[in-house]
């Protein structure tokens, strides 16, 4: 690290010119790669995913998640009823299949299932009748802005006075909360960044405070300009927007807070300035890049899940922590060496001495570590057991908007005894002949509201027809899974099938090939993080239980989600949004990438600077070692730990349900790990096990290319 520091500084005007460039074009062309960000969460081997294509394929109609139904609820005057018998109930279902016939009509290709093409009467209760209307690709939610607008009119256009017609749906729900409020990504990393000035102004009290920021302003652009050139070789999910903008903003001034905070020790000790950047280079340097190897190696463990999203997202990711070790080893030194000491001002906060609240603090954990490592413990593992029953699955339509024309038609429809599950309906692909056989014995499965096969040329094509299965409970609900796991088995199993598909099965299978697959990401992700930082700590002990606390900080994170979101307690409160009943399947897989590599930061920091006072300045005292690790980088990692939270908690402006819950996930295990573990049990334990903490067998330093660290006499423990 010293030698390149001593090379960036004997070239300042290439790496500034460099940098400059790099971060303007980033800036010019992030747009354009925003715009080329894919939607599609797709799992191709899955049954439900082929049947899902084959439908697309032979109706050029979507099904499944990608483009749920739009559902047209039409409502009569007073004094009208669509199931009364005789000629007003005739007139009346006659003017809904007018009103039907003319919305799909509106939107070529469609398909459209309602009491006229079904003769089923679960379409109609009371003055309500509705019709589900699937509309081709890029029509529907996930692939655009829902067709309402078009669905609505043109049913408005033939129906009397009198009459009122709306249109819901998933698509309509969620694009009536994005409707509602939220902001952009580029709003959300301009909240993020004020709260971080505030914090960094806490920390330096000098105009060093914006250093941390000129690198972000960096790396940001830098690396959605690599990005824009990976989305020319594959698909990239736009879910890497929020998280290039929002923990790119976190880590690029995490790791330029650790380097300026070493570097105002350093000359406050008396080193000459260029001196203090190669010394803090050396250290705090090294530190940042094995955090950062940390957070890569964690991102690219998404490699060995079959999902090529989540692939793509693991490569994307990945240049997050390499951009922003990058600018934090090559930049900033320079800039610490033009204008550092001139921004070193007022220098209010002296780093010569270390914090003294840390400082008692660590003293106190170390007198009281046992009752320390219980409590935390304790509160630890209170906080992990909600994950004991977490249900993974969309969220509930009824969390997706509070208010709006699409909700309000969906709780008028709820209210009249229509489930909400209509809203996911199982989409079953059949031979022509054996459609109305496979509805009258789907009918018959528990927890299925209606079961038809819609007449009309619209669905039939090739010799195959389409049976749609509308449930009572949503397939992220407990009841809905169950419905949908026993529509399958029975559709298999029977004659004439060719498939199952929609918005349920394909959460199934989703579920099946990212969970399916978790264990063996976990374990590739830990023994890859605990080779990185044994050889780091020259310890097993302190790289072992590093891996361990990071798994128990992500648990909690989990734990709290599903406390949060749910349960609901604290999404009503916070965000105006009723408990969603489950955890959006793909956001705890992100939580664990991301968060698993975020926390270790911390964790190196922390015994970085232990294990450097454990060989120079505590004289083999582990718990003096202890003591000055702590005093010197808790303010540090709590200060890094507040910008991220802030960051995510920007994050959670953002309209969409799924990404607030991902913000909840991240910002709540930040927190908690930076406070909890690593400022509690992370220092506990350490005095608890002493001399135990350095020991590194000589065949496995050998491996690693690092000197053994025999474990020491007792009484220099």
């Amino acid at each position: 690290m010293e030698k390149l520091s001593r090379f960036v500084l004997h070239h300042k005007l290439v790496v500034l010119l460099s940098w400059a460039v790099l971060a303007l074009a980033g800036f010019a062309t992030m747009s354009n790669t925003t715009s080329r960000l894919s939607t599609a969460y797709n799992v191709p081997n899955e049954p439900a995913f082929k049947t899902d294509a084959k439908i697309q394929a032979l109706y050029h109609t979507s099904s499944g998640a990608n483009t749920p139904p739009s559902i047209v609820v039409l409502k009569a005057p007073a004094g009208t009823s669509f199931a009364r018998v005789g000629p007003s109930g005739a007139r009346a279902q006659e003017t809904a299949a007018r009103a039907f016939s003319s919305a799909s009509l509106a939107v070529p290709g469609s398909r459209v299932a309602d009491e006229a093409t079904t003769h089923d009467p679960g379409f109609v209760s009371g003055r309500y009748s509705f019709a589900l209307v699937f509309t081709p690709p890029g029509k529907g939610a996930f692939g655009g802005s829902p067709p309402t607008k078009q669905l609505e009119d043109a049913a408005r256009a033939v129906i009397p006075a009198g009459w009122h017609a709306s249109v819901t749906g998933l698509g309509q729900v969620e694009a009536g909360s994005q409707s509602s409020g939220g902001t952009g990504v580029f709003a959300e990393v301009m909240i993020g960044g004020i709260g971080a000035l505030a914090v960094l102004a806490f920390v330096f009290a000098s105009l060093l405070a914006f250093m941390p920021l000129v690198m972000a302003v960096v790396a940001i652009p830098t690396t959605f300009l690599l990005i824009g050139g990976l989305t020319y070789l594959t698909t990239v999910n736009f879910l890497v927007e929020f998280l290039v903008g929002l923990i790119g903003l976190g880590v690029s001034i995490d790791y330029s807070l650790l380097v300026v905070t070493r570097w105002r020790e350093q000359r406050a000790k008396g080193d000459a300035d260029e001196t203090a950047i190669h010394n803090a280079m050396a250290s705090a340097g090294r530190a940042v890049v094995f955090s950062g190897a940390t957070v890569g190696i964690s991102l690219l463990a998404l490699l060995v899940m079959p999902l090529g999203f989540l692939r793509n997202i693991a490569v994307a990711g990945f240049l997050i922590p390499l951009v922003s070790v990058a600018v934090a080893t090559t930049l900033l030194p320079v800039l610490l060496g033009t204008v550092g000491p001139r921004l070193d001002w007022p220098r209010v906060r002296k780093e010569a001495e270390a914090p003294r609240f840390w400082s008692a603090w660590a003293r106190i954990v170390v007198r009281h570590r046992v009752l320390a490592a219980v409590a935390g413990t304790g509160v630890a593992l209170a906080l992990i057991f909600p994950l004991t029953n977490i249900n993974l699955g969309e969220p509930k339509a009824s969390s997706l908007a509070t208010s709006g024309p699409a909700h309000a038609a969906l709780v008028a429809l709820s209210d009249q005894g229509v489930p909400t599950g209509v809203v996911d309906p199982i989409e079953v692909l059949t031979r022509a002949r054996s459609a109305p056989a496979v509805a009258r014995s789907l009918a018959g499965v528990r927890g299925v509201y209606a079961s038809v096969a819609p007449s009309g040329q619209a669905w039939h094509a090739r010799g195959t027809a389409l049976v749609e299965v509308l449930p009572r409970h949503e397939p992220s609900s407990a009841p809905g899974a169950a419905t949908v796991t026993a529509v399958i088995d029975r559709a298999t199993s029977m004659p004439g099938v060719l498939g199952v598909g929609g918005d349920g099965p394909s959460q199934q299978a989703f579920s099946r090939a990212v969970y399916g697959n978790f264990p063996l990401m976990l374990l590739v992700i830990a023994l890859a993080t605990f080779l990185l930082l044994t050889r780091a700590f020259r310890s097993v002990v302190l790289a072992l239980k590093a891996v361990l606390f990071n798994v128990l900080s992500v648990s909690a994170a989990y734990g709290t989600m599903v406390l949060v979101w749910q349960y609901g307690y604290g999404s009503r409160l916070i965000w105006g949004i009723p408990a969603t009943g489950s955890i959006t399947v793909w956001v705890p897989i992100m939580v664990f990438a991301f968060l698993f590599g975020l926390s270790m930061d911390y964790e190196v920091f922390i015994l970085s600077r232990t294990r450097e006072a454990y060989d120079t300045e505590a004289r083999g005292s582990t718990n003096d070692a202890v003591v000055t690790g702590l005093s010197r980088t808790g303010r540090l990692v709590t200060s890094a730990a507040g910008i991220l939270f802030l960051s995510f908690l920007s994050m959670s402006s953002a309209p969409d349900t799924d990404v607030k819950v991902l913000a909840t996930g991240l910002g709540a295990g930040i927190l908690l790990d930076a406070v909890l573990v690593r400022s509690l049990l992370v220092p506990a334990y350490m005095s608890v096990l002493g001399r135990f903490n350095w020991w590194l067998p000589r065949p496995l330093a050998r491996v690693l290319w690092v000197r053994p660290s025999p474990l020491p006499a007792p009484s220099e423990a």
